[in-house]
């Protein structure tokens, strides 16, 4: 079942500049904000495969960002300048598609648009109750992800992880007990616990690569302000 979050994108954007304010690792980036498209790059933007329609493609496969690892505001940033975004896992068979990219490529992780709403704007909402299961959305589309602690409705199993640094089910937060950071960000992880591929809670300061999908919002943009343009 499909229910979009009704949240302010620059809501997205402030709460994950504060947080990034709290480590150091981040701590030289403040005020950042999600980036504009560029055109150009729209036009020559990589399609190494695709779902349903949308382009997609892993960074680690495109010469000029092959060795890029980035962090997850700095990830939407880099699909959003060629009118994609982070990808989005909403279903069982687009969840197989990627987990198959990232065995057969042999990588260790990846960023997703996975994010829990837990900034300005998600404040006294039931229905996001308690954060860490009703709490996640898909940042890319604004769409809720389903209950982590059972099986999505529509899914064979449940792609969160059952373990984890804690060695507990994922999400679990478990950063906040090192650092005092938390896990906003939905990351699949490739076996790091022994636990095949799964997704797991992270901070969003980790740096990683990433697999961007088309963004209709933006390609619709790009189209309209750029007559002519071949998308």
């Amino acid at each position: 079942m499909k229910v979009t979050l009704a949240i302010a994108t620059f809501c997205v954007m402030a709460a994950y500049s504060s947080a990034a304010r709290t480590t150091t690792t981040t701590a030289t980036k403040p005020g950042r904000f999600l980036s504009l498209p560029v055109p150009a790059k729209c036009a020559s933007r990589p399609k190494e495969f695709s779902y349903r329609g949308k382009n997609m493609f892993l960074t680690t496969h495109v010469p000029a960002l092959a060795n890029k690892k980035v962090d997850w505001l700095d990830g939407r940033n880099l699909c959003r300048e060629y009118c994609m975004d982070l990808v989005a896992l909403e279903t069982q068979e687009k969840n197989n598609l990627i987990f198959r990219v990232i065995q057969q490529n042999d990588v260790p992780y990846i960023w997703t648009a996975g994010r829990i709403c837990d900034f300005a704007g998600c404040e006294n909402r039931p229905d996001l109750e308690p954060k860490n299961v009703y709490g996640w959305f898909w940042s890319a589309t604004r769409e809720k992800i389903q209950a982590t602690n059972r099986i999505p409705q529509g899914w064979g199993y449940n792609p969160w992880s059952q373990t984890g640094h804690k060695k507990r089910p994922q999400p679990d937060n478990a950063e906040y007990d090192i650092n005092q950071t938390k896990e906003q960000c939905l990351s699949v992880l490739n076996n790091v616990y022994n636990d095949g591929i799964a997704w797991h809670d992270v901070a969003c300061y980790h740096e990683k690569p990433v697999i961007c999908e088309d963004n209709e919002e933006l390609l619709r943009y790009v189209a309209a302000t750029n007559p002519g343009i071949r998308l």
